[in-house]
């Protein structure tokens, strides 16, 4: 019986690398499956968990499993789980109390994951679960856009700018993104209504009365996109910072939400000033969101944008290619067949 495996881990906190190193098998419960993970993506969390960036509201103990998402196959099922049995391919999120796929197997709860879409592959499949749940989220829980509404992507070749505005236009929206002339055929593949090169343009002056933003850049972009909203517009920021409506979710202690009440109050300053609202996106994992996803991969409305593959020994290297800002699409770490 297998009792460890390979796995990509951090020791501390800090922009160190990540080293390979043997792991005991994780522990796994009757309503958990356990999955041999066949490939995992980069996502932007990776480095703010490995820098410490969200230690406030996320705690973690080391040596520590990077990695957000997956796509493999069952390789053991809970005595619980119903919906799922050995060798079937599947992929999904875990919650974040047990991250950890750039490793051979994870356990993860059964109502977490989905069957794979038909036809795509497993690194294609790979690229989906935090992007997909992330713009589904985004723009179904926050800014509750309704068909014919008026929504702004950033950074629209981006790993999740590219899934957002598929979704987006899945759903109906009306959809402008920003990018520049690198991304502009990827971004001009996906059909968005307007197309602004940043570069040229400075989206703040040519917008109006949008009735939400999705921000996944932060900073000055994250501050110009409250001069674009109608009234009681609304912007889903997973870039900027969090609030205390985020700390009070986490059940975390008066002092923590004072903390993140006082970081994120210009963002709440400028939300009063132009009547709009500010939320930061603390995904959660949804096996059920998946399936429905699934069923827009399949029938051909959503396609898997996939930027560079990199075999599992050089995740180092994915993480440092995606922390540079040049890649288009999503970045995935293959696992090595047995």
């Amino acid at each position: 019986m297998k009792t460890d495996m390979q796995a990509m881990v951090i020791h501390h906190y800090g922009k160190g690398p990540v080293s390979l190193e043997r792991m005991p098998l994780p522990s796994m419960s009757p309503y958990e499956v356990r999955v041999k993970i066949k490939a995992a993506s980069i996502n932007p969390i990776d480095f703010k968990i490995r820098d410490g960036g969200l230690k406030m509201l996320l705690t973690y103990q080391f040596p520590l499993i990077l990695g957000n998402d997956f796509a493999g196959e069952v390789y053991e099922v809970g005595d619980k789980v119903t919906q799922f049995k050995v060798g079937d391919k599947v992929y999904g999120r875990p919650r974040k109390s047990k991250i950890g796929t750039f490793a051979e197997y994870i356990s993860v709860n059964a109502e977490e994951i989905a069957p794979m879409p038909k036809g795509l592959s497993y690194e294609e499949a790979a690229s989906i679960p935090l992007v997909g749940l992330t713009a589904y989220q985004a723009i179904n829980e926050v800014i509750q856009a309704q068909p014919g509404d008026k929504v702004l992507i950033q950074a629209g070749s981006g790993g999740v700018g590219s899934f957002a505005i598929q979704y987006a236009k899945a759903k109906g929206l009306y959809v402008a993104t920003t990018g520049s002339d690198s991304g502009k055929e990827l971004i001009e593949s996906l059909n968005p209504d307007e197309f602004i090169n940043y570069k040229e343009q400075d989206f703040s002056e040519v917008l109006k009365d949008f009735d939400g933003v999705f921000d996944t850049l932060g900073g000055e972009n994250l501050e110009k996109s409250f001069q674009i909203l109608k009234p009681q517009g609304i912007i889903a920021s997973i870039s900027g910072l969090p609030t205390e409506r985020n700390a009070r979710k986490l059940d975390k202690s008066i002092f923590k939400r004072g903390i993140f009440k006082a970081a994120s109050y210009k963002y709440q300053r400028l939300a009063k000033k132009y009547d709009v609202q500010y939320e930061f996106l603390f995904m959660h994992p949804s096996g059920q969101q998946l399936r429905e996803i699934t069923e827009l991969i399949e029938v051909g409305k959503i396609k898997p944008i996939i930027g560079k593959v990199y075999d599992f020994k050089e995740t180092q290297k994915a993480l440092e290619y995606s922390e540079s800002g040049r890649a288009k699409g999503k970045i995935i770490v293959k696992m090595e067949d047995e």
